[in-house]
């Protein structure tokens, strides 16, 4: 590590990509490398989605990615595989065998609610109800969160059946009760987003993950073939899969991706883990091919019947 901190160190800069501050504490963590390294940080696009973070890297050069799985599959190629000191505490599900990427954190997809305004729902038909006035997280065929948002309506025994979910967001839209999240007491999103409103507003809100729902997704880190400063996104990543990093990122009420054997090791930090909102159990992942035939679907059919 001290070679690498050295190098990391004479390059002197790190260029991220779509890492807004306000999501899973990103903003703090990337201040505290800052501090700890002395390396500039370059925030670039903040709010860029997956597929731009690959479409905008031959000009922006980011050094690093964070990525949902499926786009971090399909641009595998243009990662430089890279294996950090926490790796063997990765569950194999989420990384590439070769260290080509890897998952840093997880959440499940949630509803937040308004106590004072609706009672808690225990699905989402529930929220077919005449009180509930429900947004998502931006518009599905663009957000990960809001396409989630969708995708967890749609679950049926553990199986995404995308019409299911785009049936139930047209009757709310038909029923005039599908907002923007600023008017709703209900929104559908991750259960970090949801989870950090809670915690920081005065509002009560809070957070529900229903039983027979419980879509959960990873974002994966990568580092550019071609990252202008290699060294200091090689220290960018073991500083994230830290233990550190981990519970910064949990901090930010992410689900850290080493946390099972964090807490196995007793370095994770339990009182934070205590506030993350409770799963009802192990959370259903969407395989590659049920995500791609579901964006496509969306693709189709989301504008014809929801708009």
């Amino acid at each position: 590590m001290d070679r690498l901190v050295e190098a990391a160190k004479k390059e002197g800069q790190l260029n991220v990509i779509a890492l807004p501050r306000d999501w899973v504490n990103y903003g703090e963590i990337i201040d505290t490398f800052v501090d700890k390294y002395d390396i500039k940080v370059n925030e670039l696009e903040p709010n860029a989605s997956s597929r731009r973070e690959l479409d905008a890297a031959p000009q922006l050069k980011p050094d690093v990615f964070d990525l949902t799985m499926d786009v971090a599959v399909s641009g595998a190629d243009r990662f430089a595989p890279y294996k950090v000191q926490g790796w063997q505490d990765l569950p194999d599900h989420v990384k590439d065998p070769s260290g080509s990427w890897y998952a840093a954190y997880g959440g499940y997809m949630s509803i937040g609610y308004d106590p004072r305004a609706v009672k808690a729902p225990v699905s989402f038909n529930d929220l077919l109800q005449p009180n509930y006035r429900v947004a998502l997280d931006g518009d599905p065929l663009r957000s990960a969160s809001a396409f989630g948002g969708v995708m967890a309506a749609s679950m049926r025994a553990g199986v995404p059946q995308p019409e299911q979910g785009v049936a139930l967001f047209a009757k709310l839209k038909q029923a005039g009760r599908l907002t923007d999240p600023a008017k709703a007491n209900v929104v559908v999103a991750w259960d970090h987003l949801n989870a950090a409103r809670s915690a920081h507003h005065s509002d009560g809100w809070q957070v529900t993950i229903p039983r027979d729902a419980a879509l959960g997704a990873y974002h994966v880190q990568a580092i550019n073939k071609a990252a202008p400063h290699p060294a200091a996104a090689r220290l960018w990543q073991e500083f994230l899969f830290s233990d550190e990093g981990q519970n910064l990122l949990q901090k930010g009420f992410a689900r850290p991706a080493r946390g099972e054997a964090m807490l196995m090791k007793g370095t994770l930090d339990r009182e934070q883990a205590a506030k993350l909102p409770k799963a009802p159990g192990p959370p259903v992942l969407m395989t590659i091919p049920q995500t791609d035939a579901a964006k496509a679907y969306l693709k189709r059919e989301w504008g014809k019947s929801v708009g």
